[in-house]
């Protein structure tokens, strides 16, 4: 068994019966399932030189099962064009349930931050008869919408 150095010192044991190189530290090997079900055959692919053209290649997608708040199940299907679309953001876009739920996040959050930083709202609050008055105003404004 022989000792190389590598970058920075560190030191790599070689056994001469190994067969399988170490992967160069300046690159990166990705190894993922792109699709939902199993392939009954492998496919080996050649000359895909770069992540997009794998993305092109396989064209990866799911099914996606949610669920709101009134246990009713929504069906949507994501698809994954670059390595971008597997992130919050990237998820989120692809899906207007999940774009509705980020709306009503923020929503609640300006509540939250009113509640925090608007004197006048937590005084009437905790005031009953201002409370009612300003559920009665919410409620005429909600009717008003509809």
């Amino acid at each position: 068994m022989s000792t190389t150095y590598g970058l920075g010192g560190t030191e790599v044991k070689q056994d001469a019966n190994e067969a399988i190189q170490d992967i160069p530290q300046n690159r990166t090997l990705l190894v993922e399932k792109l699709t939902a079900n199993t392939p009954v055959k492998p496919e080996f692919s050649e000359g895909l030189k770069t992540v997009e053209e794998v993305f092109a290649h396989y064209q990866p997608k799911i099914d996606i099962d949610f669920e709101d708040n009134k246990g009713k199940n929504i069906k949507e299907t994501l698809a994954f064009k670059n390595l971008g679309d597997f992130g919050a953001k990237g998820i989120t876009n692809q899906s207007q349930f999940l774009r509705d739920l980020a709306t009503e996040k923020e929503q609640f959050q300006k509540v939250i931050k009113q509640l925090k930083t608007n004197k006048i709202l937590r005084a009437a609050l905790t005031d009953p008869e201002a409370k009612q008055a300003l559920i009665k105003a919410i409620k005429s404004m909600i009717s008003e919408l509809d």
